[in-house]
Formats: structure tokens, sequence, C-alpha cells
């Protein structure tokens, strides 16, 4: 009765077998569940490892410029109180610049960083695993803080590293960067002149040992980091509100860098709004003095001349005229003060500018005109006349520089900018990294993916016999098919006596196989010349000695009188299962008419049973085996025993099976499970053809049924290199 496992199905080239490819994937589960654990493994490892960052978040208000609402109208052209909304664009823009930033980082001093020593490669995993400080007293361990007020350092130290070490209570070693040590305490400023060097501890906690690093960053660097953890966006979109976060691995840290974020950004705001009134409040300073000078100047000329003409006043038409001139006199420095308020705003080509110089035109050519008017005034009337012009607008200038200095004063004082904070910086203690959930997902996901990517490669890249049918299909019968054994599978691992199957565990199905093998061998041995069955392979590992002493055993148990043979003179260890050293005399002795056969042959494990090992390993195998008393051994043996079983050496490693092969009645190919190629199993039948002889059937070693599975892909064929020496064993 012939043992076969079922062969692939034809199936077509172009379609996608799901239930094929589920098939593949379940036979390979626990790979998929090994990688899938790695995978988790390195998750959870990153989450450990990785530095906690938690987040503050505010919110703020772009507003009208409440400055405006309680002013004069006059004034609130001042503060450009047109009722508009400030750009929300461009106060995010103004938020995260570089000028409030850098303000931020010389308010809290951010530039210098003070840390604990951390682990490396670790990172945060020990201080999270509660690492004991005596193990490793120098790194972090989570216990220790420290504050650092002040640092300075040469230029060339920027971005080094300074070590401090704790030495005691309150006192401390520090480490320069050229190598030179430094002994201080907490609290007190500790200076090195010679090396341009001052530091002050404002708070040191930690065991003796542990040791933080110290370094003073470039000022464009810390805002560069400070801008990279900070964020704002307005929402809703058109709002005006914007909300402001900012990421660190201290909660309370974040909080403060925010609120120092939103201040600064709220004082600039302010400055901005009151910069126009501070610029015009500075023009009008300068020219009061001025002003006034004027005034006292015009009023000295007038009355010197009226002293020395003895004159008192001007008549009617005289005095209007004057005042007609004082008017336009008055309005065209008005229209001065306002130049030059407009060209901090506009260009010269701006409507409001063109129109400012159109009036001014118009008034000019209106004073030019009382000029020719006065003319043919009295030439005493007429000086009188330009006097007390003169006077009264010198007066009129003086008194509008002093209520435009009054006006924007209060308008100085009342700005409040167009910024409100609503919510200061707040951050609830969650760390928004590492995302513990989702790097698990992810890794989880990766894992499984690579997981029936590595099964589906495999698969693909391997083209061993699957099953019976990809034996059958070159020619060959499979007389039994022999599960997968993990015992069986380690005995080459194990040291001393190897343990035989057949004796240990009967009820196994691997024995049950063997002894559907006998009844298989009994029914295709019927025509054999003699007894002999030669067990051979492609290629070691194959299991081939495994199942010559096992079947022995079984067709011992039978009732037949069973010879096995260890012919492989090369690495023969059917000895081990004897319990015998390899300087146990055997074949080779026999060969070399050393010794005898009765000499050499030895008791097998059960009655019925006689072992003829290996004996030791020659140098010339091949010729020993070749010799006639080989022939004749086997044909004294055949007509002693009802079967002689031959445990050879692989066909593909050495010539030494397809020698043998000629004297014996049946050649058994052993070819392992998903190992065995079919390109090797062609090769050993080509090559016992070639002798003279064929291989009689095989044996499907190795089966494991969820690896049975069928699978479609390309096949591939590789040159394996074959590598049989003599090592003693």
């Amino acid at each position: 009765m012939t043992n076969t496992v079922p062969g692939p199905a034809q199936k077509p080239d172009d379609g996608i077998d799901l239930m094929e490819l589920a098939g593949h994937l379940w036979a390979g589960k626990l790979w998929i569940v090994r990688i899938t654990t790695v995978a988790l493994a390195l998750g959870a490892f990153s989450v450990l490892k990785a530095t906690p960052i938690y987040q503050a978040s505010g919110l703020l208000q772009l507003e009208e410029k409440s400055g405006a609402l309680a002013l004069p109208e006059g004034m609130q052209e001042l503060l450009g109180g047109d009722g508009g909304k400030s750009a929300g664009a461009a106060e995010m823009a103004i938020m995260g610049s570089r000028m409030v930033m850098g303000e931020v980082v010389q308010g809290l001093g951010l530039d210098i960083e003070a840390r604990p020593r951390p682990w490396p490669f670790l990172g945060m995993l020990p201080v999270r695993l509660g690492v004991p400080d005596h193990l490793f007293s120098a790194r972090q361990h989570g216990n220790e803080s420290i504050s650092v007020s002040e640092l300075e350092i040469p230029e060339a130290w920027i971005g080094a590293e300074l070590v401090l070490r704790i030495t005691g209570p309150n006192t401390f070693r520090l480490t320069l960067p050229d190598g030179n040590m430094l002994e201080g305490q907490a609290r007190q400023r500790l200076t090195r002149v010679d090396a341009a060097v001052s530091i002050l501890v404002d708070d040191l906690d930690g065991p003796a040992g542990r040791e933080f690093l110290l370094v003073r960053r470039a000022r464009a660097a810390e805002v560069a980091r400070l801008q990279a953890n900070f964020s704002v966006s307005e929402a809703p979109k058109g709002s005006s509100i914007l909300r402001v976060t900012y990421n660190d691995p201290s909660p309370r840290r974040a909080e403060r860098i925010l609120d120092a974020i939103s201040q600064a950004y709220v004082s600039q705001n302010i400055a901005r709004s009151a910069a126009e009134a501070r610029s015009s409040l500075k023009f009008i300073d300068e020219q009061l003095p001025r002003a006034e000078n004027a005034v006292k100047e015009a009023q000295d000329a007038l009355n010197a001349y009226r002293q020395s003409q003895h004159s008192v006043d001007v008549d009617y038409e005289t005095k209007s005229l004057l005042d007609r001139a004082t008017r336009i006199e008055t309005e065209l420095n008005a229209l001065s003060l306002k130049e030059e308020e407009l060209k901090d705003r506009y260009t010269v080509q701006h409507p409001l500018y063109q129109a400012l110089l159109q009036n001014r035109a118009t008034l000019e050519a209106q004073l030019a005109d009382l000029r020719k008017s006065t003319s043919d005034l009295p030439e005493t009337q007429k000086e009188i006349f330009n006097l007390t012009r003169n006077l009264e607008v010198a007066q009129q200038v003086y008194v509008q520089l002093l209520n435009r200095q009054q006006e924007l004063r209060v308008v100085q004082a009342s700005t409040v900018g167009s910024v409100r904070v609503i919510d200061t910086a707040y951050s609830n203690g969650r760390k928004i990294e590492p995302r513990s959930s989702k790097i698990m997902a992810i890794h989880l996901f990766a894992g499984l993916v690579l997981g029936a990517g590595f099964v589906l490669g495999r698969r693909m890249l391997r083209r061993g016999i699957r099953g019976g049918q990809d034996i059958e299909e070159l020619g060959l019968p499979v007389f039994a098919t022999v599960n997968f054994s993990p015992e069986a599978a380690n005995h080459l691992r194990q040291k001393g006596r190897l343990p035989i199957m057949a004796l240990t565990k009967p009820e196994d199905l691997v024995v049950e196989a063997l002894r559907s093998l006998r009844t298989s061998l009994h029914f295709g041995m019927l025509d054999a010349t003699t007894k002999t069955v030669l067990f051979t392979s492609a290629a070691p590992r194959a299991g081939k000695t495994f199942i010559s002493v096992n079947f022995a055993v079984v067709a011992a148990q039978a009732g037949q009188r069973v010879c096995l043979i260890d012919a492989d003179l090369r690495q023969g260890y059917l000895r081990r299962y004897l319990g015998k050293d390899k300087n146990t005399p055997g074949l080779s002795e026999y060969l070399a008419q050393e010794m005898s056969l009765q000499e050499v042959m030895l008791d097998g494990p059960v009655e019925g049973i006689r072992v003829l090992t290996s004996g030791r390993f020659p140098p010339n195998p091949s010729e020993l085996l070749m010799r006639a008393e080989f022939d004749e051994l086997l044909k004294t043996l055949s007509a002693e025993f009802d079967l002689v079983i031959i445990d050879s050496p692989p066909a593909l490693a050495v010539t030494d099976p397809v020698v043998i092969g000629r004297y014996a009645g049946a050649r058994i190919f052993v070819a392992r499970h998903l190992e065995t190629m079919t390109g090797e199993l062609e090769a050993v039948k080509r090559a016992f053809e070639t002798a003279g002889s064929k291989v009689t059937g095989a044996i499907l070693n190795g089966y494991k049924v969820e690896e049975g599975t069928r699978y479609g892909g390309a096949y591939h064929y590789y040159n394996h290199r074959y590598e049989y020496r003599t090592d003693g064993k």
C-alpha cells in the first residue's frame, strides 16, 4: 500500500486564488506571530525610550484699537481708528517672528540649557523601568534637578558641553571643554577670570555622582528651536481668535514659555500701536522751543519799531488785511505739521499727500495776493502790518503745537494695543508625544504586513518538494510520507546516545508511517534480486539515518531478521543510536580485511537486529566500497537475514551510494519536505541510471501538514554546493 500526499491542483496562471493565499498565511502563522511580536517589542521600546512631550495652549483675540474709542474724532485719526480688524495672517507671522522669540529667549534665559546626562540609545527607558541609582549613578534617573541662571563662557565654547557632577550636598565639580575642572557651590557664583567663565547654579538636587550637561546655545539656534515648537492658528478662520500652543518636555516650562511669548507679542503690539503718536510727539517737542523763540523775537521786533516810530496801532483797512494774512499763515503752518505726519505713512504720489500740496499752493497764492495789496500802504503802516502779522502767526503756531502736544500725550497714554489675552497658557499634563496607541498600532500593522510578506516571499523563493505528487511526476512511487517530528529534528543537536523513536514513542505518527513503509516495501521488493534496501538522499539532514534505524526496529518487531549497515564511511553516526564511540570497529575494518564479520557485527537495540557500524573513517571510502568483498558481504547477509538495510551517504555529495546501488535490491530516496528540490531528485535519479541501476522509490520525510498547502508562483532553480567531508562524528 502506497502512502502519498495529494499534490497541487492545476490552476490558471493569470488568476489569484484567495483561498490559496489564506492557506499560505495560515501555514506560516507562527512566523507571522513571531515577526509581529518583534515589531510590537520594537514599538514598545521606542515608546518607552522616547522623551515625553507636553503641550501648553492659550487663546488671544485680535480686536479694534480700543484707544480710539474714548478719544475725540480728530485724535482718532492719529490712531488709525478706521474700524477695521487686524489681519490675522500678518499677526500670526509677527507672533512667530525672531523679534518676539528673541525677547523671550533673552527674558527667560533659554539660551542656557542644563539637563541630566541621558542614557545613550536607551533614552528614557531606564528611567521608566526604575533602574537603581547605584548601578549607573552618573546617568539620568528622574530624581535630579538643576537650575542655572547664569553661564558666561568664551565665544569658542558656544554649543560645547560642560559636565557638572554633584560631589555632595549643594557642591559640584564643573569640567570645562578644555579639560580643566572647577569646584563650586550652589547659589554662589563660580568665576574663572583667565578662562572668561562664570556660572551661577540657583538650585541643585540629586545624589552624589549624578552628572548634568550644561550648554550655552547661540541665540539664533534657540530662537529657531522656539519657532519649531511654537504654533499659532486662527480658529475658526476669519474669527480673529488666535490659538497658540507650545510643546516642551516639561508641562510647567511649556506654560512659562508660552506666556512669555504671548506677553512679548502683546507688548510689541502696544508699542507698535503707539509708535505713530510717539513719532509725532517727538517732532512736536522739537518744534516747540523754536516756536516759542519765534514768538519772542516777533514781539520784540514789533515793540522796538513802535517805540522808534511812536506808533501804537494800525487803521481799520490795515487791520483787515492783517487778519486775513494771519489766517492764511496759520493754515499754512497747520499744513506743514500735517505733512510731517503724512511723510511717515504715505508717499508723495498718495491722494492725501497730493491734496495737501494742492491746498498749500492755493493758500500760498492767496498770501501772495495779500502781499501785493499791502504794497500801496504807507511805509510805516506797511512795517507795522508785517511785524504784527509775524507776531500773530508765531503765536498761532505756538498755540497749535501746545494743543497737539497735549493731544498726542493723551493718545500715547491711552494706547492698549489691538490684542487681548483671553486664556493664559495651560497644560493639562497629558503627553502628546509619543502617541503610544498610534505607534503600537503602526508597529502591529507593520508586523502583520512584514510577517505576511515574509511567509509569501519565502514560499515564492522556495521550490522544494511540497507533496507526493511532485515526486510521482518524476516517475517515482512514494512508499511513505513521514510527518515532521520536533523530537526527531532535535536528535542531531543532542550529545551522546540518540534515542530511537520506535522504542520511546511507538504510537507516534512517525512510527506509524514507518510501519506503512514496511508494508509498501514488502510488495515493492517481490521481484528484487536481493533483500537489501539502500537509503540515500540528495544532501545531508534529510533524515535517512533516522529512517533507517527506526525502520529496522519496526521490521524486527514484525518478526523479521534485520541487518542494519552504516555504509557512510565519511560521516556515519549510526553508532550513536547504540551508544558506541567513533573507534568502534565496523564496515571499514571488515572491507580492509583487518577483522572478520563476526568481530565487527554488533547486537541491535531489539532482538532480531544485527548492526554493522561504519567503523573508523578511512581515507579511501569509495575504493573500499568498490571491492568485491562488499558485494560478497551483501550476498552473505541477504542469505542470512530477511532484510538488509543500508544507510548510505548523500548521492549528490559523493559517489558512494551509486557504487552501493549496483548491489542493492531496492534503492530508496529520502526527500525532505520543502527542502529537497525536485531538481536534486532528478539529478540523483540520473546518477543511478547512468551507473546501470535506478531509484526504486522515495520517502517524503519531515512532512509539515500546515506547510503542505498548495501555492503558486514561479519556480526558481538554485545551484547548491554540497560539501560532505569527514569530520570525525
